[in-house]
């Protein structure tokens, strides 16, 4: 009886582990994506055809399984492509009509604004110093540009001319930011047009008396809401979306791209781990918060974004988390994680900097002081100008590049391990938006503080004032 008894206590310890698990599994995000993303590694690594392993496939195989795999992660994408629009100008309006006067809407501009410059440029000196250091392009053998894929040259390179800057274009691009055809900017999917249109959208509603607007802004919040259900709906493939997209990529590319390029992931990793750590530090010394509990915090936004390569994509979850568990007021997080979703691309900045000056080394170019402004300077612009889409920072590259003599065509080499690198530096993206909503919202919060203090301090002196005035009168 005793040995039953204790058979039947160890069963139940066990099914409550096993209940735990699954608990854990189906509460938390990240480790459902945690999951998928070590089991596409693992299959893809074995289906891989230059691993050799028993269940290895061809490499025409690979490429008629490929497109199968990625098929949930193009579902997943496209449905919050579909949305991303509508949530985007639905949560910058919202979040402007939220803080009730135009007075909190400039407060937060004039503080977001020059800290989003802050932190990119920033980004750029430390991708630079790294870059510098470590010399990324003198330790990879030049023949690799022997082994470049020659059908993607024509491409980059037309890219590279569209993206070449000149001073009309530049001109133009600087008045093209204000759409003069919406419609255009939607069917382009111009994301800054559109965050633009949307900023000016809401500070005019703002502007106009509350009883006329409250219509138009409870039908915006009916869209808000619509969109995020989809999302909700998209948030359930993402497990599978991450299994399979992990798995086509390693399966395509193998462990020997990632080997022979290896000096260069390395500096662009350690890259963004400072520019992390720099993240953490913000959080400690201007947020006020434990850095620790809030990376713990984040965990679920940067895994999404790491898996999806898409600041987009994980924009709606980055607004819950704000929110819910970083409590920053929806007036602040629904402006700034929208906005900073398109122009606030630290990991971005960083990664085509430390390209940049790899493929100067690699290619032997010498580059002056001058040169390094003007790739800084483009590298900002170009980030700040980035659509948050995957794969689009390798177009840009080649545009950094032709503004500072450098063969855009050596991009190519860069093909087969940019993937990898676009998740690492999209997940720093969505961490650095994260971190500048703490930031701002306890700035916002001291300001308002010390405003009502000094209302407080005014109004003292002039009442005091005012009960001994009648005592005056009376006297005389």
């Amino acid at each position: 009886m005793l040995t039953w008894r204790r058979h039947r206590t160890a069963r139940t310890r066990h099914a409550l582990k096993l209940r735990a698990v699954s608990g854990l599994l189906s509460s938390r995000l990240w480790a459902q994506i945690l999951i998928a993303m070590v089991g596409g590694v693992a299959l893809g690594a074995l289906l891989a055809p230059s691993v050799g392993s028993v269940v290895s496939v061809s490499i025409a195989q690979a490429n008629e399984l490929g497109p199968w795999l990625r098929l949930p992660g193009l579902v997943f994408l496209n449905l919050i492509q579909m949305v991303v629009i509508a949530l985007v100008t639905s949560s910058i309006i919202l979040g402007i009509c939220a803080s009730g006067d135009a007075a909190m809407l400039r407060r937060v501009a004039s503080r977001i604004l020059p800290y989003f410059l802050a932190t990119t440029t920033l980004a750029v000196l430390l991708g630079a110093g790294v870059a510098l250091w470590v010399a990324p392009g003198t330790l990879v053998d030049p023949g690799v540009l022997g082994h470049m894929p020659a059908e993607t040259v024509p491409d980059i390179e037309e890219s590279a001319v569209a993206a070449a800057p000149a001073s009309d274009a530049i001109v133009e691009g600087l008045a093209a930011l204000i759409p003069a055809n919406l419609s255009s900017a939607l069917l382009t999917q111009n994301m800054l047009q559109i965050v633009i249109a949307a900023v000016l959208a809401g500070v005019a509603l703002v502007s106009l008396d509350a009883e006329r607007t409250r219509p138009l802004i409870h039908l915006v919040q009916v869209v808000q809401e619509a969109a995020l259900v989809i999302v909700g709906w998209a948030m359930r493939l993402a497990p599978i979306a991450v299994f399979g997209l992990i798995c086509d990529f390693v399966m395509r590319v193998g462990l020997s791209a990632l080997v022979s390029l290896s000096a260069y992931i390395l500096s662009v990793l350690g890259g963004l781990v400072l520019l992390l750590l720099v993240y953490l530090l913000i959080v400690l010394v201007l947020g006020r918060r434990n850095p620790v509990h809030f990376l713990r915090q984040v965990l679920d936004a940067q895994l999404l974004a790491f898996s999806t390569s898409s600041s987009a994509a994980t924009m709606p979850l980055s607004l819950k988390i704000a929110e819910t568990r970083l409590k920053v007021r929806p007036a602040i997080s629904r402006f700034i994680i929208p906005l900073g979703a398109t122009v606030n691309m630290d990991g971005t900045a960083l990664y085509q900097t430390v390209a940049a000056l790899f493929m100067a080394q690699l290619f032997q170019v010498d580059l002056s002081v001058a040169d390094f402004i003007l790739l800084a300077v483009t590298v900002i612009g170009a980030s700040i100008g980035s659509p948050s889409t995957p794969g689009v920072g390798i177009v840009i590259l080649t545009g950094v590049l032709a503004s500072i003599g450098i063969p855009p065509a050596g991009v190519a080499v860069l093909l087969g391990v940019d993937r990898i690198l676009d998740m690492c530096r999209t997940a720093v993206n969505v961490t650095g938006d994260l971190t500048a909503c703490t930031v701002m919202d306890r700035w916002i919060e001291e300001a308002d503080t010390k405003a009502e203090e000094d209302e407080e301090a005014e109004e003292g002196p002039a009442e005091a004032s005012e009960a001994l005035a009648p005592a005056t009168d009376t006297e005389k």
